[in-house]
């Protein structure tokens, strides 16, 4: 995105400067956090910087900040501008337990699973991940489960979908189903 001269257009600083803002906030964190959590890797005033646009932020340190906020790369970078064709995003859903019909509502707690270990925990991780990454939902903290990605976690678990809600908590990794 770089212009004849090889210089970064200002609009697209100002936006890579906006998605480094929103991340952060995701995480909920202010500068002064990131400054004095990251040890004075990333000084508050130079993060201001990058995030209003006034600087242009390298390569290398980009992926620190990745590293930092625990988000692949590509997402610290704004995305493609695509049409809107009024599809509006799938909403979080109550899902119906197949048995008993009864309403749950599945919430994933990302911190326990990093706690966690071992091919059934690294499958976890990869998905969740890859549903983050699709719904730009970076907090970090926990994730709230669609009718189809139970469906999708139901296999990893080896479980029928009825089972994945109680599979999960079995392992600490859901809050309270309701």
């Amino acid at each position: 995105m770089s212009d004849d001269n090889g210089q970064v257009p200002d609009h697209y600083s100002r936006k890579v400067g906006e998605r480094l803002r929103a991340i952060r906030r995701q995480k909920r964190l202010s500068l002064q956090e990131v400054e004095a959590t990251s040890e004075q890797e990333f000084k508050a005033s130079v993060l201001g910087a990058y995030e209003r646009g006034e600087r242009a932020i390298s390569v290398p340190r980009l992926q620190r900040l990745g590293r930092f906020y625990n988000v692949p790369v590509d997402q610290l970078l704004p995305q493609e501008e695509v049409p809107d064709f009024g599809v509006e995003a799938e909403p979080s859903i109550d899902l119906t337990d197949r048995l008993d019909r009864s309403p749950v509502s599945v919430t994933i707690d990302l911190t326990r699973l990093e706690e966690l270990s071992g091919p059934e925990a690294e499958m976890l991780n990869r998905y969740l991940q890859m549903i983050q990454v699709l719904r730009q939902d970076f907090n970090g903290r926990v994730l709230t489960i669609r009718r189809d990605d139970l469906q999708a976690l139901a296999a990893i678990l080896g479980t029928g979908p009825e089972g994945a809600a109680p599979r999960l908590a079995d392992l600490g990794l859901s809050f309270a189903t309701v």
